[in-house]
């Protein structure tokens, strides 16, 4: 029985990965990140910007693509402390969303994430595991979004196909 979902292969944006402390960080990026989640595996947004608290002092920054030339000079990523990592990935991953009445059943079957509400609530967002590779999960609106590293987007997309039919 297929499930009422639908799947997009998402545009590219623009990414960068950072590792530091939240104050480290805010003081070393300043107004060029949104203000940072209070909890972990959560994601704030600010000015078409969103900000993942995804480990212990690590953290994804994402905007649109045409932001990232913006961004990469206001974080200046060769200039940072060496208490700091600031890392433009934005060519390494490719975004899936998936959505519609049965999202929930399909990353159920992609994921071993736990994706109750109580504890996967709407701004949740982590790094997991989706059909056994590393992955990034987050909570849109109607679905779920879901990247993995661009070598694997093919076949991952192949993976959601089947898995929703």
């Amino acid at each position: 029985m297929p499930y009422d979902v639908t799947i997009t292969r998402l545009p590219l944006r623009a990414l960068f990965d950072l590792k530091g402390t939240a104050t480290a960080l805010a003081a070393w990026c300043g107004t060029a990140l949104p203000p940072f989640p209070d909890r972990p595996n959560s994601r704030m947004e600010a000015a078409g910007r969103g900000l993942c608290w995804t480990g212990p002092d690590r953290w994804l920054l994402m905007a649109a693509l045409a932001e990232e030339a913006t961004l990469a000079k206001a974080l200046r990523s060769e200039q940072a402390p060496d208490d700091l990592s600031v890392t433009l990935v934005s060519d390494t991953l490719t975004f899936f969303a998936v959505t519609g009445p049965d999202a929930t059943e399909v990353m159920a079957v992609v994921t071993p994430l736990d994706l109750h509400p109580d504890i996967f609530p709407q701004d949740g967002a982590a790094w997991t595991e989706a059909f056994g590779i590393r992955s990034a999960t987050r909570r849109i609106a109607a679905g779920y979004e879901i990247a993995v590293d661009r070598s694997y987007a093919d076949w991952f997309e192949e993976s959601l196909r089947r898995a929703s039919t």
